[in-house]
């Protein structure tokens, strides 16, 4: 079993804190999912887990198992087990998704392990079926003129070939039309295992209607607020963020000023 644990972790972007004391743990074989209005912190304690240098960790730790990973850089993160599949996620020219995918499985493997060229494309033909995905888009470049859905199952794709010990989905249904949500959960459904642990970040019940978690988390100013069970995110649904924050007696002004400011460091 592997385990992701946050222990009261602020971070700071641009020197204003966003995250402000967040405690969480996830295990291989769990499903999470944190929701939570724009502006609350999801998406910078995504970045923040894989090691964006623009979250400055102020307080707090970041562990893998007994690794302590606040320190440690992006691709050795990766290295240890852990996946983000992005919001946004970056075109690259002159890196075919083919060549990227090998590179990043063989990068967490021993030189006397490595992957061959042909078990490779026997696992990608296999994969990018399930998905739905045509042979030409393996040599295409690296997301370059995908549309969002396309983007959101080459993310999907990666994640099936690179098989890490937790993934972080952040925000994989924003902009999908009904018929890409249903292929995208398919995949991360797919992957439901002992040995894989999820953690979604969304807005919305809808994708929790196709990807049923384990636990659902809802933040709210910096912080994890109430945990429970799927049905917590169909109370969301039915009865709004605003109505939970009035219900804990939370002093919080619900505003889409921090989401702001991750869409802009997230371009940078």
């Amino acid at each position: 079993m592997t385990t992701l644990r946050i222990e009261n972790l602020h971070v700071a972007v641009s020197g204003k804190e966003i995250l402000k004391g967040v405690n969480l743990t996830v295990k291989t074989g769990e499903m999470h999912a944190i929701m939570g209005p724009n502006g609350t912190g999801k998406s910078t304690l995504s970045q923040t887990i894989m090691g964006h240098p623009a979250y400055e960790i102020t307080a707090g730790h970041i562990y893998l198992d007994a690794q302590d990973l606040s320190d440690l850089p992006v691709d050795a993160r990766a290295r240890a087990g852990l996946f983000l599949a992005m919001q946004y996620p970056s075109e690259i020219q002159g890196v075919t998704n083919a060549e990227f995918m090998l590179a990043a499985i063989n990068a967490r493997r021993p030189e006397d392990q490595q992957m061959g060229i042909m078990a490779f494309i026997e696992q990608l033909d296999e994969k990018r079926e399930f998905l739905g995905m045509t042979e030409e888009m393996a040599d295409r470049y690296l997301n370059a003129g995908f549309s969002g859905g396309e983007k959101k199952r080459n993310e999907i794709l990666q994640m099936m070939m690179i098989q890490p010990k937790i993934a972080i989905l952040d925000e994989i249904d924003s902009g999908l039309d009904i018929d890409a949500l249903k292929v995208v959960s398919r995949g991360v459904n797919h992957m439901r295992s002992k040995d894989f642990g999820t953690l979604m970040i969304t807005h919305y019940q809808r994708l929790l209607d196709y990807i049923v978690p384990d636990y659902v988390h809802v933040m709210m100013g910096g912080k994890i607020v109430k945990t429970g069970d799927a049905a917590l995110a169909q109370k969301l649904e039915a009865e709004g963020y605003a109505g939970l924050r009035d219900e804990l007696g939370l002093d919080i002004v619900l505003t889409d000023e921090d989401a702001d400011q991750y869409v802009e460091v997230a371009h940078d």
